[in-house]
């Protein structure tokens, strides 16, 4: 779990959708971190996954999937 300064601000049905929205924020120069959904009861690359950034990035995040 994530706590602290990082905030959820996408869930991806799979690891391979996490990592394109990793990819595409971190490419806007914001720090990302990809976990599995703990709640979900799954592991693996089919698993349900959250993406977390630094809450004080809040502002980029919102301008780049407003954008989308």
């Amino acid at each position: 779990m994530v706590t602290g300064m990082w905030v959820e601000v996408k869930r991806a049905s799979n690891l391979m959708m996490a990592e394109m929205w990793k990819e595409l924020f971190e490419g806007e120069g914001v720090p990302t971190r990809i976990l599995p959904d703990p709640q979900s009861g799954k592991e693996g690359e089919f698993a349900p996954y959250i993406i977390y950034i630094p809450k004080f990035r809040e502002h980029v995040i919102a301008e780049v999937l407003r954008k989308l």
